[in-house]
């Protein structure tokens, strides 16, 4: 049965909503509710159009303008400033420059000359489908339901079957100009049809309002989604079942121990990938399937899936039934080697004398029988939505291969449209990545002072961050501040104590399943306690040491037997104290843990070397803002050490300083980024004092 969420698409227009807007806000409007709902369309995936009726700002005359996505938007989020906007006359116009299908990729270097009212945004490969299409509202949706039918082996026929003479059919073409043609015939020879499928792509819909439009896409879907579960009732999906699911924490594990295995082998050279899991039903139902390798190698259909997910996925030899990880793992780099070689073979296939060199020969997509899928990528949210793509393929060859035979689109057109020059020119427009894209930082104490600076500072630089910590509210008041400012993809939080050993371990496997693994390590859990030697009982001191001490090196041990697994290196910083190397007075416990902290550091510089494991030391003072340490009873102890009021101890330590500065948590944050990025590849065992001077804390 086609996955239909258990209900059909809602009709999500509101009239007295929409009666209330523009014409250009009614297209914003229908475009963010079709893309609200996955089975409509994927991510960044399908388009929208309407022809207006505007002032033209040269001539002051009405003419008649395209309102249609711009490349790169997606219809769930777009906003008017997403939508390119064209002289409907200047885009016909085009039909006598167009040269025949050879020159057809030329004719999107005329499309800005198209432009509208000097529209920054760029026009995409699909304006012509739009243009042409003799209908004031358009829809290009990528439903599951109708590229079931479109995948499928006489997919015209039961688009007859289905929709009789209202959604009409054409066979795959590429997006292009010469499409847009195609359909322009389809609709001056078939004035009563609503719609059209395309072949191998997705389905087309129009209208005379904006509402007549997205009515007709909605009971489109709808109707296809109706006829799938009639004749799919009772069948058996994939040819049935040949392996059961493991149950849900194993299926975690085994992505945590994969993963990070995964994620070493296809990092190399600096490209690290980020990583994604699903186990949704969907998914298990596919990966323990008996014809899921027939499938798989079949490769997907819809170009925005396979442009997103590969021509076909690696499918991981794995027996839930007898299930041995460690001769998995073991197995991965020769599968990995058998897939390159593969894909070289398919490129030197294929390729055309000016095709753009070969890219990354990694899969995207690996499948696991009864576990179920990762997904790899240069960022979080592209392995996530690639994911997701898959899932559509899924869905597509659940209900094509039930009905009918499953397709795939041929290599030599997959090759074309994955080796497209017009593609290749976006990929090269993409901004250069930020300095710490694609690493994962695993920061405990992440919702302090430092802690959060540092997640922060690490972030704008692109990476992911992991934020641990022993204070859940606080933990998720920081989770919340920080992924609504720089996205939930690159944002995971973990409660953690890490004195427990079992609870560092199981927080290392969380990372590893959100992102594939961990590349920088920034221990900062930290109390404080001031007491004078003889006042100073063994529970406080305990406490320190458990902290302090044994709470860095379980942090540290399970770091490094990360960094190892996935054999890319790793970072460690950790944040110390000015009081490991200076004594203060009625601190024992303190600072005798802070030392050890530092020494510690030195050791596991010593053994990470080989592996190419730096690990560092961040020596801070007096970091009063922000930090919880200095909430409580802290301040008011080393006030009291210093026989002043707890308000009088900023400006005694910033005073005390040698340069006269205070020290923000910032500051520290900048610290950690240099010792944590490429800047400082050179340097391990080191030690950096953020301290605004003290000469008692010099190292040298």
């Amino acid at each position: 049965m086609l996955d239909t969420h258990s209900a059909r698409l809602a009709n999500l227009w509101d009239d007295a909503k929409a009666s209330a807007m523009s014409e250009p806000e009614r297209l914003v409007y229908r475009s963010n509710i079709l893309g609200s709902d996955k089975r409509v369309t994927n991510y960044g995936g399908g388009n929208t159009s309407s022809k207006i009726r505007q002032k033209d700002p040269l001539t002051g005359e009405e003419v008649e303008v395209l309102w249609v996505k711009g490349s790169g938007g997606d219809s769930a989020s777009i906003r008017l400033d997403g939508f390119a906007t064209l002289y409907m006359d200047r885009l016909h116009a085009l039909k006598g420059l167009y040269r025949g299908l050879e020159h057809e990729d030329e004719m999107v270097g005329y499309l800005p000359h198209c432009t509208f009212n000097l529209n920054p945004r760029a026009a995409s490969i699909d304006t012509p489908l739009h243009a042409f299409v003799p209908r004031p509202h358009v829809d290009h949706m990528h439903p599951d339901a109708i590229i079931a039918i479109a995948a499928a082996k006489n997919s015209q026929d039961l688009t007859k079957a289905i929709f009789g003479g209202e959604i009409g059919w054409l066979p795959w073409k590429r997006p292009g100009f010469e499409l847009g043609l195609w359909l322009e015939t389809f609709c001056r020879d078939n004035p009563d049809a609503k719609g059209v499928i395309l072949e191998s792509h997705g389905l087309f819909t129009w209208g005379d309002t904006p509402k007549a439009c997205y009515t007709t896409t909605i009971d489109t879907i709808n109707r296809a989604i109706d006829w799938f579960e009639r004749q799919t009732r009772d069948k058996p999906a994939f040819g049935g079942r040949a392996v059961t699911a493991l149950p849900a924490g194993e299926r975690r594990a085994i992505a945590a121990r994969l993963m990070p295995r995964i994620r070493g082998l296809i990092s190399k050279e600096g490209r690290y990938k980020l990583g994604h899991f699903d186990d949704s039903a969907a998914v298990l139902e596919f990966v323990n399937a008996r014809e899921l390798r027939r499938l798989a190698a079949l490769g997907t259909s819809c170009p925005d899936h396979f442009l997103r997910t590969k021509i076909r996925p690696l499918v991981i030899g794995f027996d839930p039934g007898k299930p041995d990880v460690e001769a998995v793992a073991a197995a991965l780099p020769e599968a990995l080697d058998a897939y390159r070689a593969e894909y070289q073979a398919y490129y030197d296939r294929c390729r055309h004398a000016d095709s753009p060199p070969i890219r990354d020969p990694n899969p995207v997509v690996y499948l696991v029988p009864g576990v179920g899928m990762f997904t790899f990528a240069g960022d979080k949210a592209t392995a996530r939505i690639s994911a997701e793509f898959y899932v559509n393929a899924i869905n597509v060859m659940r209900g094509a291969s039930a009905v009918s035979a499953y397709v795939g689109l041929p290599e030599q057109e997959a090759f074309d449209i994955e080796y497209w020059q017009l593609e290749e020119a976006k990929l090269q427009r993409l901004p250069k990545p930020e300095s710490l894209a694609g690493r994962v930082a695993f920061v405990t104490g992440g919702a302090g002072g430092i802690g959060k600076a540092t997640a922060v500072r690490l972030l704008r630089e692109g990476a992911c961050v992991v934020l641990a910590d022993i204070d859940e509210t606080a933990l998720a008041a920081a989770h919340e501040e920080i992924s609504s400012a720089f996205g939930r993809d690159f944002v995971r939080s973990v409660r953690l104590d890490v004195t427990d050993e079992g609870a560092v371990a199981a927080a290392y496997a969380e990372s590893a399943v959100a992102y594939g693994g961990v590349d920088i390590l920034v221990s900062n859990a930290g109390i404080s306690s001031s007491a004078s030697i003889e006042d100073t009982d063994l529970a406080m001191w305990n406490r320190n040491m458990d902290i302090l001490a044994k709470g860095y090196f379980l942090v540290s041990r399970q770091a490094f037997r990360c960094f190892k697994q996935q054999e890319l290196g790793g970072n460690i910083v950790f944040i110390a104290s000015k009081n490991g190397l200076a004594a203060s007075p009625n601190a024992a416990a303190y600072c005798t843990a802070k030392a050890a902290e530092i020494h510690l550091a030195r050791c596991l510089a010593l053994e990470g070397a080989e592996h190419q494991i730096r690990v560092n030391t961040v020596n801070p003072d007096a970091v009063l803002r922000g930090s919880k340490i200095w909430s409580g009873e802290w301040r008011q102890q080393r006030a009291a050490a210093y026989a002043m009021q707890p308000d009088e101890l900023e400006e005694h330590y910033r005073k005390r300083s040698m340069l006269k500065r205070s020290v923000f948590p910032e500051d520290i944050a900048e610290a950690v980024y240099f010792l944590a990025s490429d800047m400082s590849a050179k340097s391990t065992g080191n030690i950096i004092n953020v301290d605004a001077g003290n000469a008692q804390s010099f190292t040298r």
